[in-house]
């Protein structure tokens, strides 16, 4: 059986003459799809790798019929015979919520979020048109079912998790209204049911393509719209969402052709909104209460902080009086202060000091604050890269060992159990103003386990708790860092 990269060269072949100088693994996302970036000499493509062949049947069918639309969209330019590995155009590393994360709310940023929206009208109208439904990853409409599925995620894996009182059977109730109500909306196209920042993509021309909609299905439009301005992670402001929710309806009315009640529109809009953050709270409970994810611990309190503008300034035409209630628990200062870390401030003393070790060649870094204590983690039962020729000259710093330690070892495990960890500590050292808190990664080189857990370690607590952090690597004889891709 031929590995994917060896199959992978073989597919290229099909639409190219072009010959392969490198192949590069890139980080995996939330599903069990595996990424290739490929460097050609008539330039890049990017290969999938994935398991689940209905899912990738899914995900082919739409490209193929979008770009027949001439639509934003991936196109598929070779296919394995089994269907396992497909091959697409690259539009290159820079997605929307990274534009956002360099510029912030600049005038470049709106532009692309207003384009993004433009673009999404003509792919939920013009794709609809002629689309195979039955072809659907899952089911072929997001209707009653789907939205009822949305809104007990976030009973089942947030509200219940905060073991507060409500009344369950009347909630059940009301959220079978809400379903009811949401699902009879005047308009049905496709929904991408995944759109978000992260997979609008701007290629060099400042032009914006999409990503990862296998999971698209008949819907209601707004529901789009609504995942995008109300991401937590972007934080876009309400004069944002207003002007941008009124661009996407002029430019859904111009791809339909016909005009809109836009108060109704409004209306079901923003019970999407609502459904949109409530699932997205399922499934931060989810990854972080259940799965001890640390960062989905830290985005809760955003998450929140949005439903709770939203509920004090937005209505669904629609009385829902022991769902209100519930989201006015949820939305309580109390359990808001629940989920919201003791942040540092300018006046604070605690500084944490960061360090990466060799085991074999350092030994112990010594504690010059006299304070004692601390803590020591030994990174030796991750597999290390350093046994590899490929890295052995590299470090934790650099992408290839990142990229390594992230997919092919427990590190994300050990990360997320050893954050659990240290945040009880700098949490209580905050709050009694403390002055020092060691904390050292030991490995048998020094080299690249310890340095990739010492960088990701300060910048999880610098998010967190913005606490003042000092990080140093006493081993970086021989580092030779190699270029990113």
């Amino acid at each position: 059986m031929q590995q994917p990269t060896e199959e992978i060269e073989t597919l290229i072949a099909r639409f190219s003459k072009a010959s392969i100088q490198s192949i590069d693994k890139l980080p995996q996302a939330g599903s069990e799809r595996h990424y290739y970036r490929l460097h050609t000499t008539e330039g890049n493509f990017i290969a999938t790798h994935g398991a689940n062949i209905k899912e990738n049947e899914t995900f082919i069918y739409f490209s193929k019929h979008f770009a027949e639309k001439k639509l934003r969209t991936a196109e598929v330019l070779a296919v394995s015979d089994d269907k396992s590995i497909y091959i697409q155009k690259d539009f290159g590393n820079t997605s929307l919520l990274d534009k956002l994360e360099q510029q912030d709310l600049s005038d470049e940023v709106y532009s692309l979020y207003k384009q993004s929206l433009e673009q999404l009208a003509l792919l939920q109208v013009k794709g609809h048109e002629g689309l195979d439904y039955k072809k659907c990853l899952t089911n072929s409409s997001f209707g009653k079912e789907a939205i009822m599925a949305d809104l007990l995620y976030f009973k089942y894996y947030f509200l219940d998790a905060l073991r507060r009182p409500y009344d369950k059977q009347k909630l059940i109730k009301d959220f079978e209204a809400l379903s009811n109500y949401l699902s009879h909306t005047e308009y049905k196209f496709f929904m991408f049911r995944d759109f978000q920042s992260r997979n609008i993509m701007v290629d060099e021309m400042s032009q914006v393509h999409f990503i990862d909609y296998q999971g698209g299905m008949k819907g209601a439009p707004q529901y789009d719209v609504a995942s995008l301005l109300w991401q937590a992670k972007a934080n876009l402001t309400d004069d944002w969402k207003k002007r941008l929710l009124d661009d996407y309806m002029n430019a859904f009315e111009q791809a339909t052709g016909e005009s809109i009640d836009k108060e109704v529109f409004r209306s079901q809009y923003n019970g999407y909104v609502l459904i949109r953050l409530l699932q997205v709270l399922g499934a931060y409970g989810f990854r972080g209460l259940f799965e001890r994810k640390a960062h989905f611990l830290t985005s809760i309190p955003l998450a929140l902080q949005n439903l709770q503008w939203f509920t004090s300034n937005q209505s669904i035409g629609i009385a829902l009086p022991e769902f209100k209630k519930v989201l006015e628990l949820c939305t309580s200062e109390e359990v808001i202060a629940e989920f919201t870390p003791v942040q540092a401030t300018a006046e604070t003393p605690l500084i944490v000091d960061i360090r990466s070790f060799s085991f074999i060649k350092n030994g112990y870094p010594a504690d010059e604050t006299g304070n004692g204590g601390g803590f020591v983690f030994d990174m030796r039962g991750i597999l290390n890269p350093g046994r590899f020729d490929a890295y052995k000259h590299l470090s934790g710093l650099d992408k290839p060992v990142k990229d390594f330690l992230e997919q092919r070892t427990k590190m994300p495990d050990f990360l997320n159990s050893m954050f659990s960890i240290i945040d009880i500590s700098v949490e209580e050292y905050i709050k009694r103003g403390f002055e020092h808190l060691s904390i050292n990664f030991g490995c048998t080189g020094g080299q690249h386990r310890s340095v990739y857990a010492a960088e990701a370690l300060a910048r999880h607590l610098r998010n967190k708790f913005k606490v003042k952090i000092v990080l140093s690597h006493t081993n970086t004889k021989n580092w030779k860092v190699a270029p990113n891709p």
